[in-house]
């Protein structure tokens, strides 16, 4: 468990990332699959997945995002996440667009990563600019930014007492 107040979501993350094709060449010392066009980029895979019976593979959380990739907010203002349902070949293989630009199908937001259950005691939390991380409630609670309910009442007594 993350002791930090506010730590990034891929530690929640079920599956390596590969940010890029030969990151994952050189994690795997395979080649990835050549970029399929006709399918949004993904930057993960589940090796299990190629094995199950099922022809589809079902993940339980995912953050859920729009159609132009940005996380959305539930009625409590925090992340939502939603379940992923996607074939077995689909799970078990990354889809890693070329690095450059103008390269066809990158541009569309990338499958999400399967995450792991968020841990008692932590919940999922926007940072600046849409980010979603994870916050450690009881260490959050525990910084302190400015004074505290407890340190005004004490710089009041010293006022008072000083006659200021």
């Amino acid at each position: 468990m993350n002791s930090k107040a506010l730590y990034p979501i891929n530690e929640l993350a079920m599956f390596p990332r590969y940010a890029t094709r030969g990151a994952y060449q050189q994690a795997t010392g395979q080649p990835p699959p050549l970029f399929d066009i006709t399918k949004r980029p993904k930057f993960w895979e589940d090796p299990a997945a190629a094995t199950s019976k099922s022809k589809n593979v079902f993940y339980e959380r995912v953050i859920a995002v729009s159609d132009l990739g940005i996380a959305f907010p539930g009625d409590d203002g925090k992340p939502v996440l939603e379940p992923l349902m996607l074939t077995k070949i689909e799970a078990a293989t990354v889809n890693i667009p070329p690095e450059g630009t103008n390269i066809e199908g990158a541009g569309v937001p990338e499958c999400p990563m399967p995450l792991k259950p968020v841990p008692t005691g932590h919940e999922l939390y926007f940072r600046y600019g849409g980010v979603v991380e994870v916050k450690n409630m009881a260490v959050f609670a525990e910084q302190v930014e400015g004074f505290t309910a407890a340190d005004r009442a004490l710089l009041c007594a010293i006022a008072a007492k000083l006659g200021v």
